[in-house]
């Protein structure tokens, strides 16, 4: 991974791991990331978590993750210990644990192969008829959103443009469905690659929010499949839960690129915002 680039993209910076003394790897986690004060954002975590894995790993890219988020991790200094796994010619294991000063936050059993652009020999999952990035919502606040997104640094660093069908809510007019649809891209111009997929597989705001019901959606459980390389542009991504009960909330993710291929899914167990 060339992270020592002058020239690397603020994502690439700052997901960058390094090696320390006794041959463990490190990573500074930047505060730009936040979803709320103190709290980075899960698919950022992840894309760290995935550059341990690919340090460790005869193969370029992540292909599927699943993540357990132990407490909520903060910005700072964390320490990666990568368990490697059976490995072979077109795949290869591993298991990752996140820490920071207060002890484990995240665990991660991480699958690296090596992908392609090439088109699906079938798909199920069409992209759909989304509204084009320049007829979305504004970037911010022009005074016409009753309930724009938050502020936080997350937003800063991917622009996102929601789809207005979904995005009912911001304007005060919150749905049935918890469907959320928005156009993501990274903010310092930086093309999508695997590790961006994870970035984006968790990045919209919570689905419960298409109703009408706002707050924290704290992520307990993650899991991710990268399909294939994405082209250049814009990504489609949309969510929608299944079950909101009990104080639970499940998403599935499904990403697609500006060709229309879909290049990653994910699903999610949150705890639902109270």
């Amino acid at each position: 991974m060339p992270q020592t680039d002058p020239a690397l993209s603020v994502f690439d910076a700052d997901t960058a791991v390094t090696r320390v003394e006794g041959g463990g790897l490190a990573a500074d986690l930047d505060d730009g990331w936040d979803v709320a004060p103190g709290i980075l954002n899960g698919g950022y975590l992840l894309a760290v978590v995935a550059r341990a894995a690919l340090a460790e790993s005869p193969h370029p890219h992540p292909v599927a993750l699943a993540a357990s988020f132990l407490r909520a991790t903060p910005p700072g200094r964390a320490a990666l210990a990568v368990t490697p796994g059976p490995a072979g010619r077109t795949l290869a294991h591993s298991s990752v644990v996140l820490s920071g000063d207060g002890g484990p936050s995240l665990t991660a059993q991480v699958t690296t192969a090596t992908l392609t652009d090439a088109a699906p020999d079938w798909s199920a999952t069409p992209p759909p008829a989304a509204t084009p990035v320049a007829d979305c919502l504004p970037p911010g606040d022009d005074g016409t959103l009753v309930h724009p997104m938050p502020e936080v640094g997350l937003r800063t660093r991917v622009h996102t443009r929601l789809d207005p069908e979904t995005a009912g809510w911001a304007l005060g007019r919150p749905g049935t469905e918890p469907r959320m649809r928005g156009w993501v891209r990274l903010a310092d111009g930086r093309e999508p690659d695997p590790l961006a997929l994870l970035l984006f597989a968790d990045v919209l705001p919570p689905t419960s929010w298409a109703t009408g019901r706002f707050g924290w959606a704290p992520t307990v459980q993650l899991q991710v499949l990268v399909r294939a390389l994405p082209a250049p542009g814009w990504c489609l991504v949309e969510a929608r839960a299944g079950e909101v009960a009990g104080g639970w909330l499940d998403e599935d993710y499904r990403i697609w690129d500006s060709t229309g291929r879909l290049v990653a899914q994910s699903r999610q167990l949150a705890r639902a915002p109270r």
